[in-house]
């Protein structure tokens, strides 16, 4: 399947912070505790290839952002506030931190770490937004991408299985896979 030698894949776990893990945000993905054991297991074999995300609100939102953040005022705070730190359970992971006041966290800042055509495994939160924006800009941009199914965690069960179908519409720039797969 490869069409150039990337090497071995960078995993990229996307947004593991407060905002997603943990009521009373109103973000908080019920399933997200499901996704810490699966998440550190990739992390350890994968050692030196982890990136992990954060995203943050901007320090002024513009464009469509300005309704957005009306509509989630709890999100409007500095990137230090404790709603967006890396969870405990992750924060010790070692790996580059990428962060960015966007869903999607296909920039440029994550490109340098990765390189511009590398092979992605994603996992993190939310599957329906952050995960979801992440793979289609990476896919687009020429990446291969694997989503690590039970090492992602939507809004609701209903919206996670809703998109990782979006996704799967998009093989075989973006494939669907599980821990144990990958780890086989």
């Amino acid at each position: 399947m490869r069409t150039d030698d990337a090497g071995p894949p960078w995993l990229v776990v996307i947004d593991p912070q407060h905002i997603f893990a943990e009521p009373p945000s109103p973000w908080a993905a019920p399933d997200f505790d499901a996704i810490l054991d699966p998440v550190r297991r990739l992390a350890a074999a994968h050692a030196g290839r982890v990136v992990v995300t954060r995203i943050v609100a901007p320090a002024r939102p513009a464009g469509s952002w300005v309704p957005y953040y009306r509509l989630w005022p709890f999100a409007l705070v500095p990137d230090d506030d404790p709603l967006y730190e890396v969870v405990p359970a992750l924060r010790d992971l070692p790996a580059a931190v990428v962060t960015e006041p966007t869903f999607g966290k296909w920039t440029a800042a994550l490109r340098a770490v990765t390189g511009p055509t590398p092979r992605l495994l994603l996992a993190g939160a939310a599957t329906d937004c952050c995960v979801l924006s992440t793979a289609l800009a990476a896919a687009d941009g020429g990446a291969e991408v694997e989503v690590v199914t039970d090492a992602c965690a939507g809004s609701s069960a209903e919206n996670h299985r809703r998109a990782l179908g979006a996704m799967s519409l998009y093989a075989p720039q973006i494939r669907l896979t599980t821990t144990d797969e990958v780890l086989a």
